[in-house]
């Protein structure tokens, strides 16, 4: 019986993962259920604890409290079954950058225990389906850093294994290669493939994932479909910006009364954001700061952003989050 017919019908299973540097707790006990054949997005900024728990899942760090579980294999116990059955990106780092695509990808399949015939057919076919078969004889210092990203996945899948982490794969890349591997993870997962994607990026958890957990701090603070997660910010969010500064609190506390929401300030508190489910009371929210005396300087309403699903579920901004990293030692 093989590892994946023993495993039932979860690709992965985290219950209460925990892992400190110092004093700083950067994953809190975070639980994760990821169903074989799925894409399942973790979603949350920089500084949230993904990478770390990534990094515990594909036993390049020992998680300190927890438990960690791929296709039923103990991550902890069993690591080196653990790492034939997944692929992690980010870790390519080539043999040497004056070597072409062709010439890395060769000699990280012959590491794997390929033949020279094996290496060389599955380094064509690979460059193929990342589209990189004309650049393939380039060196990689010649390489953009969207070619780059898509080697990268590409070397991951020498080994091809039924479970691939992507951590952060589109961030910096441009929006026509972006789409690209978007269209590349779809392949993975239709040819049988489970992945296990991070994204600052809900519109990209949006297009790829079947589930979201979405981490803060070092907890998974709200978890379901990309419909489910939407639903809890509206499907359109209202935003607000009084002219006298002064009237801000005033002007929160009646988004709440007469909305029936939880309404956030930004950052330098400015600017009022709240889940507008229903676009028939914004009137009555008019008429109320209105008669309260309160004069809008600026008023919009927008499609939910990252930011409004933080906004809600944890009560703060998403941004700022990069002094946690630097803390942590990792980027997490």
């Amino acid at each position: 019986m093989s590892a994946l017919s023993r495993a039932g019908d979860w690709a992965v299973e985290a219950d209460g993962l925990v892992k400190t540097f110092g004093t700083n707790r950067a994953v809190d006990g975070v639980d994760l259920r990821v169903a074989t054949g799925t894409v399942y997005g973790v979603l949350g900024p920089n500084g949230a604890g993904k990478t770390t728990t990534i990094n515990m899942l594909a036993t390049l760090l020992r998680p300190d409290g927890g438990t960690g579980r791929i296709f039923g294999h103990d991550v902890v116990k069993e690591p080196q079954i653990v790492r034939q059955l997944i692929g992690v990106t980010g870790q390519f780092a080539s043999v040497d950058e004056t070597l072409s695509a062709t010439e890395n990808l060769v000699i990280f399949a012959r590491l794997l225990g390929l033949s020279r015939a094996e290496a060389k057919a599955k380094s064509v076919d690979l460059l193929e389906r990342f589209g990189l078969s004309e650049a393939a004889k380039r060196p990689l210092k010649n390489f953009s850093g969207g070619m780059r990203r898509r080697l990268d996945l590409a070397a991951s899948l020498i080994a091809q294994p039924p479970l691939i982490f992507l951590d952060e794969p589109t961030t910096g890349l441009d929006p026509r290669t972006r789409g690209q591997m978007w269209d590349t993870i779809r392949e993975l997962v239709a040819s049988g493939s489970t992945v296990l994607l991070t994204t600052q990026y809900l519109d990209e958890a949006d297009q790829l994932a079947d589930r979201i957990a979405v981490i803060d701090r070092g907890r998974v603070v709200a978890e379901g479909t990309s419909d489910e997660l939407k639903a809890s910010v509206g499907t359109s969010s209202l935003q607000l910006r009084v002219e006298d500064p002064a009237d801000t609190e005033l002007a929160l506390r009646a988004v709440e009364q007469v909305l029936g929401v939880r309404a956030a300030l930004s950052p330098e508190a400015s600017r009022i954001t709240a889940p507008m489910a229903d676009a028939d009371r914004v009137t009555d929210l008019l008429v109320t700061l209105r008669e309260a005396g309160i004069h809008l300087a600026e008023m919009s309403v927008q499609k939910p952003t990252l930011d409004e699903v933080f906004l809600t579920i944890t009560g703060h901004d998403a941004a700022g989050r990069n002094d946690q990293d630097q803390k942590e030692g990792v980027h997490a």
